[in-house]
């Protein structure tokens, strides 16, 4: 789950990491207000989605007085933000963050995320901050610094220092960088994030350290533990049916091509589209109905599918391990008669009771597609849509 700018910062102020002073606002008249009230001076307008690039959009820009951030809040809020990472229709700018300016210095980057080859949490950092770090990684791998904090001990103070050191900082802010990173990975493993980022990090000109954004990512499966996080989502910035299948239990994501998935287990999911573009054509999503669903997920699994105008067939590949076949079967049919479905339809059973589910498939005397393997299955889904082209 995703949060915005201001939220993650109000959480990291909570374990003690600098923030600037800043104020959410919603309307052009509360843009103007809280540029007053931070003081005289230049205050930074941040539109508040859920994407990166916000800068390179015009979503981020230092203005000079209340009337210019009062301006500016009447050409952002209410209008969708186009960003490398928001796609081509962007996100609608609901709320923009108001924040005093600082003289900055310098500008690092630090993230803490799980580094799964070690089962450990990394810290991350670079001296070169206000950029993307992947591009950092790509074009000058030397300069990301990883130290990993020990499942039972955390990170230790003498990391945090070495890593304060190599990022070029002073002694005076030393002391502040291992009280920051601490913080950090207090709050990565207390809030049980899946990604925790500030970037940049600034030294401002007077020597202190400040989160000047931040980024925080949570672990789904750990938010039952946390109910004050999760009222943090904000349904809003997300993909409608990539929210609606959070309701079914159902894993989806939305992509650009033409053949719907719907397939149980993520491994098999991959697969079946790494199959689909060996045969030539683009799934149009990653849907995984999960080991143990039932017709009614199924049900719902097609109308989300269906939900997206650029489908023009669908590929269900069924292992039947924990689910049976035969259940499954039963959903297709269902879900065909009730939904309705108009766009060519491919069907692979192979599992427990996948003698079974054929049966009930081929006596529905609906129009489905059999095929026995993920060969015929993509061939006849890449098929399909070539013929509806």
């Amino acid at each position: 789950m995703k949060i915005h700018e201001f939220q993650a910062k109000e959480l990291l102020a909570r374990f003690g990491v600098p923030v600037p002073r800043a104020r959410v606002v919603s309307s052009p008249e509360e843009a103007e207000a809280a540029a007053r009230e931070l003081g005289a001076g230049q205050v930074v307008v941040k539109a508040q989605i859920h994407a990166g690039g916000r800068g390179k959009a015009g979503g981020v820009k230092v203005v000079d007085s209340p009337a210019a951030a009062r301006a500016l809040a009447e050409r952002l809020l209410g209008r969708p933000l186009v960003t490398h990472q928001s796609g081509p229709r962007g996100q609608v700018v609901r709320r923009l963050l108001v924040e005093q300016g600082l003289g900055i210095a310098r500008e690092l980057y630090a993230g803490l995320v799980l580094d799964r080859e070690r089962a450990q949490v990394a810290l991350i950092a670079s001296a070169e901050g206000g950029v993307e770090i992947e591009e950092v990684a790509r074009r000058s791998p030397e300069k990301i610094l990883r130290v990993h904090a020990h499942p039972i001990t955390g990170l230790m103070p003498y990391q945090c220092r070495q890593l304060a050191f190599r990022l070029g900082l002073g002694k005076e802010q030393v002391t502040q960088a291992v009280a920051l990173f601490t913080a950090l990975q207090r709050a990565f493993l207390e809030l049980d994030a899946s990604l925790v980022e500030v970037n940049p990090l600034v030294v401002t000109r007077e020597g202190q350290l400040v989160a000047l954004d931040a980024k925080v990512n949570f672990d789904d499966n750990g938010l039952f533990r946390h109910k004050e996080l999760a009222a943090l989502r904000d349904e809003e910035q997300e993909e409608p049916a990539e929210v609606e299948a959070s309701r079914h239990d159902l894993s989806y994501v939305r992509l650009d091509g033409d053949i719907g998935c719907m397939v149980n287990g993520a491994g098999l999911a991959m697969a079946t589209m790494d199959i689909i573009k060996l045969y030539g054509g683009e799934p149009a999503n990653f849907l995984d109905v999960g080991g143990g669903t039932d017709a009614k997920r199924v049900e719902a699994a097609f109308k989300i599918i269906l939900s997206d105008p650029s489908v023009k067939a669908i590929l269900v590949n069924i292992f039947g391990g924990i689910v049976r076949c035969d259940t499954i079967a039963q959903g297709v049919v269902a879900a065909v008669r009730e939904v309705g479905i108009r766009v060519p339809l491919v069907v692979r059973l192979q599992g427990t009771k996948q003698a079974e589910g054929r049966d009930l498939i081929q006596a529905s005397g609906l129009d489905i597609i059999a095929a026995e393997t993920m060969q015929q299955a993509a061939e006849a889904a890449v098929a399909a849509v070539g013929r509806r082209a």
